[in-house]
This record gives structure tokens, sequence and C-alpha cells, in this order.
């Protein structure tokens, strides 16, 4: 990527040779641009959001900026491309969404995330921070930029316009104004999920700002939680890629002499899982991990896992992570231990588990989802 600050060598994170996806893409290189021919005061605190494969951070390294994200992947991207750039050890300080935000922000620099919850959270724990004199630029491709995106920064910041755009990318400029007076924080969100869906119903869940399905029960987890397995004698159960822990929770209730553990590469998903798990006051023992699948879960370890794999990373479609999910699990599961998909007929699981595991058996569909297991032999 060529910046004002030099040309940086970025990758994503985990690293595949196959993919082409870029770890920047126009919106990240005119945010840069805009700071150098405006010549930004960059000797404060510097702090940017959502920042998704570092490749802000990593070009700002020598300002020794603060990086907020919801991703576990990104941060470790991020890792990975200021060492590989040379920067200073400690150059840019890392912290998550479910961190304290720093005290007093000079420059906000936002990569407008796909989630307006997950926005409109962040705005509102940053806001205390930013004061009149505080530079505030978004960022995101045209397509990523709604009415409802500057709505958010005038209702929560202050006076905001937006750039012409360039390369299909556009800029978000932002005047705060400390006398705003300010909503309150909605998030974390719960509410009562419904009757019929098992050991769940009528629990509470409970979710942190960018979850999938935030304010209601995805028809796929419903679909899902009507057909759960039965479980008996699993001593250790997986909900991968937990979001708000409502498919664990529910294992947990049936189960309470199982050990469940709670996985997402999003620290609000896991954070979600655990207050909806303890919310419930589930009997057995859980375990909440935010990481990249079940990476640092030893093998033949697992007797069940359950798994609702996301097909999109930002805005492309793709089955990356899918594929890794599966591959974990089937080297985390113990021999005959199962793996439980759900997924939209389209995307074709049932081809990608008989490669995988030898055979996959349809367990219950209907129009929309299919649901499969797979067991380890």
């Amino acid at each position: 990527m060529t910046t004002p600050w030099g040309e940086p060598a970025l990758s994503r994170f985990p690293v595949d040779p196959r993919d082409r996806l870029r770890a920047w893409d126009a919106s990240d290189a005119y945010l840069l641009r805009h700071l150098a021919d405006e010549a930004i005061d960059l000797s404060g605190t510097v702090v940017v959001v959502g920042d998704r494969w570092g490749a802000l951070v990593t070009a700002l390294a020598e300002h020794r900026p603060t990086q907020i994200t919801d991703s576990h992947l990104g941060q470790e991207a991020t890792r990975r491309n200021l060492a590989r750039n040379g920067a200073e050890p400690g150059a840019v300080r890392l912290l998550t969404t479910q961190d304290p935000p720093p005290e007093r922000i000079d420059v906000l620099l936002v990569r407008v995330p796909k989630s307006l919850a997950l926005l409109e959270d962040q705005l509102l724990r940053l806001a205390p921070a930013v004061h009149a004199g505080t530079v505030v630029v978004g960022t995101g491709m045209v397509k990523e930029i709604h009415t409802s995106t500057l709505e958010l920064f005038e209702r929560i910041l202050g006076p905001t316009r937006t750039t012409l755009a360039e390369r299909k990318a556009r800029l978000i400029l932002c005047a705060p104004d400390p006398s705003l007076e300010r909503p309150a924080n909605p998030w974390p969100y719960a509410y009562t999920l419904p009757d019929g869906i098992g050991a769940v119903s009528g629990r509470t869940v409970v979710n942190h700002a960018g979850v999938f399905c935030a304010d209601r029960l995805d028809i796929g987890t419903r679909f899902l939680l009507q057909h759960l397995p039965d479980g008996e004698g699993a001593r250790r159960i997986v909900d991968l890629g937990c979001g708000n822990g409502v498919v664990g929770t529910a294992m947990g209730l049936a189960h309470p002499e199982a050990e469940v553990l709670f996985t997402d590469e999003s620290f609000q998903a896991v954070a979600s899982a655990e207050a909806t798990y303890k919310a419930n006051g589930v009997p057995g023992h859980a375990e909440f991990r935010v990481g990249d699948g079940l990476n640092g879960v030893p093998d033949g370890s697992v007797d069940l896992v359950l798994n609702n794999p996301p097909f999109h990373s930002h805005q492309a479609t793709t089955d990356d992570t899918a594929w890794r999910m599966f591959t974990g699990a089937r080297r985390a599961l113990r021999p005959g231990g199962s793996l439980w998909v759900i997924g939209n007929r389209h995307l074709g699981y049932h081809v990608k588990l008989r490669r995988l595991f030898g055979h996959s058996e349809l367990v219950a569909s209907d129009p929309k989802f299919v649901l499969l297991r797979a067991v380890k032999r």
C-alpha cells in the first residue's frame, strides 16, 4: 500500500497464499492521504477504530496510535504487519472493543464497520474522550456509508459532512460538539427468547453491539435449537463461532454435567456468550475463549461441536472461515465425536464435510436450511 509514510507490506490473517484479497482498500489509502494533505497534527493521542487488518496503524506506527478492534483475527494481522514492517515493539497500543477506551483523544480515525450497532456503541463509548479540538475522520467504501451512518456521527459527536468519492471510497468529516446531549448507550441489549426452541425457551439472551442478529433470534439458530443433538455422555461440547452463546447455553442447560466451550473471533460475541450463560444460571462449567476457531484446543479432546459458520468476511463472500472451522473441529474431536453444522442449502457444506470426514449425514432440513452431521472415525 502506498502512503505518505511509505509503502508498508500488508497481509490478512491467517495468511493464505491462495487468497487474493488485500489487507487494505481505497478507503484506507484515502484516509491516510487526507491526513497528510491537511497536515493533521498527529502528535497527540491518535485512536484508530475498526482498522480491519492493521493497515492504518501500521502506516501511522511512528505516531504511536491506539487501535481498537472487535476482531481477534484483525488484531493478529496487525501484530504481524507491524513486525513485518519493522515497527518498534509497543509502538501501537492494541485494545479490544471490550477494553476501557483512552481518557483523551486528539485524533479519532474510524473505519466504518458493517454493523451500525457496533458503530453506535463505539462512538458512545469514545465520545467522553473527544474534545472540541479533536479531529474526527471516518472512512469507508461508498457502499458502506449510508445516511444512517452520518446521522450517528451527527447525533453522538457533532456536525458531520462527507467528501467527494475517490476510487469508490468516501471520508466522513465530523466537528465535535462537547455540549451535545448524547443518548444513553443501549448496548448490551437483552431480550426473552420465544417458546418452542427447547431448553432455552423463554430464557434471556444478551447481545453486545455488533453480534449477528442482536435484536432477535435468527432463523438459522432457531432451526438448530429445534434439532439439537442429544449430547448424552458428551463430556466436552463446543459452541464454535458462538455469537451470543444461545446454542451453547441450551446444551449447558440440557447437560449440566458437560463442560461447554464458547469460542468466537469477535470479542463482542464472546462477551455476549458469557453474559447469556450467566444470565440463565446454567449449573455446569463453561470456558469462554476469543480466538481463531479451535486453535489451541488439544487434538482429540472434544466430544461434540456445534457450528453455524459465517460466509462473509467484511464485504467479501467466502467459505474460507467455514473450511478452517471444519478442519479445526475434525482435529479437536475424539474418535466417535461429531460435528453438527447448520447452513443455507446453497452453500454446499455437505461436500466439504464429505471431503474432510469421508461422509456427512442430513439430520433435518427445510426450504432454506440444512442441518448436517459428520462423525470422526
